[in-house]
């Protein structure tokens, strides 16, 4: 795992905290979901279990695509996926999306996920980050052409 940690300077009483996620954050990417997983969500370590954090960002990347498609779409692959950073109930997620390629019936995203933990002394930490990529998909489930811009 890496450490990807930037700390966020605490409230004063004539200074208000900066911005969360921080400003360094790449502008090409969007913020398309915020969650924070629960006690249920985790292991007997009580870190939170890979499979619930790989749910959501499946339902984040699909986002994007989805819009991209205009109507059904179906995850057909996990090209990377990388736990950088265990995550602990009471983190608060947020998990950012930007477009790698579009193809004749398929979206490629890159999802990047960040977690806000500790509040009394907060820190910025990059937890998770995956390339998936969805195929636009019929009312019979099979692959269509995207819809030209």
């Amino acid at each position: 795992m890496t450490d990807d940690t930037r700390s966020v300077p605490a409230a004063t009483p004539n200074h208000t905290p900066a911005a969360v996620p921080p400003l360094t954050l790449p502008t090409d990417r969007e913020l398309v979901m915020r969650v924070m997983p629960l006690p249920g969500d985790s292991n007997a370590n009580g870190d939170i279990f890979g499979g619930w954090i790989m749910a959501q960002v499946d339902l984040a990347g699909a986002v994007l695509p989805s819009r991209i498609a205009k109507g059904r779409i179906a995850t057909v692959a996990v090209n990377e996926f990388v736990f950088k950073q265990p995550v602990s109930v009471g983190d608060l997620l947020s998990f950012y999306a930007h477009v790698l390629r579009v193809g004749r019936t398929s979206v490629t995203v890159r999802v990047e996920v960040y977690a806000e933990r500790n509040p009394a002394d907060l820190k910025v930490v990059k937890v998770t980050e995956a390339n998936l990529t969805y195929v636009a998909i019929d009312a019979r489930g099979q692959p269509r052409e995207l819809p030209r811009p």
